[in-house]
């Protein structure tokens, strides 16, 4: 497989297959709204454009990055969003990357959404589709957050088959500047548990898939099947 690494800036084009990686927080969110019960994600362009989709679907969530604020129902925490109930209900998400970064890639063929909490699954996806060519997309920090290139580069490993310890990249994520922000409170909207629930390996058995419904950009859970030979982690 041969794997490319681009900040959302860095995107001429749409890739083939893109790999979409915001591991704190949004993509780790949206695992946890579908492990919720949540039936699909749909990705905002703005925090207007969410609020405009919730009040033309009344039964729609619509969640954003920071601390509460009118017209929202949750924030981007999955250590606050374990606890609710999301069975059936359609979420509407902005974030300030991680959204971003799959809604610029959305005429590629295959758009895939991870972070390490769906890392194997999303691998296998890869691997299951045999993708020559991958574009992981690094959402945070203008193509340089080092949690979201670790996952990213330990997703491109195991996609190859390879047996690969991810203490190092778990490592690497945990010592990130997203991590100690979000551990110091400088960020908003934040669980004390946020940074260990988005360095938890493969806590869900699902990859998310995006891809345009109508006019919308729509993220769902994607069941990936076991594959005979799999190497180890």
């Amino acid at each position: 497989m041969d794997a490319h690494f681009l900040g959302i800036g860095e995107l001429a084009e749409a890739p083939p297959v893109a790999v979409v990686v915001d591991v704190m927080r949004a993509f780790t969110v949206a695992a946890w709204a579908f492990a919720q019960g949540a039936e699909k994600i749909v990705l905002a362009e703005s925090p207007a454009d969410a609020l405009a989709l919730k009040a033309g679907h009344p039964d729609w969530l619509a969640l954003k990055d920071g601390p509460p604020a009118p017209g929202f129902d949750m924030v981007n925490s999955p250590g606050m969003l374990r606890s609710v109930d999301l069975g059936g209900r359609t979420v509407v998400q902005k974030t300030t990357a991680g959204t971003v970064g799959a809604l610029a890639v959305r005429e590629a063929s295959l758009v895939l959404c991870a972070g390490f909490v769906v890392a194997e699954a999303t691998a296998r996806l890869l691997r299951t589709r045999e993708s020559g060519s991958v574009t992981f997309v690094v959402t945070g920090e203008d193509g340089r957050a080092e949690e979201d290139l670790a996952c990213a580069q330990y997703i491109a490993r195991r996609a190859t088959g390879a047996e690969t310890d991810p203490a190092g990249f778990l490592r690497r994520a945990a010592e990130s500047r997203a991590a100690t922000e979000l551990a110091e409170g400088v960020r908003q909207g934040v669980h004390p548990d946020d940074v260990a629930l988005c360095l938890e390996l493969d806590r869900f058995p699902f990859a998310m898939t995006a891809s345009p419904e109508g006019s919308l950009m729509v993220l769902r859970p994607c069941a990936v099947p076991s594959l005979t030979g799999d190497a180890p982690i």
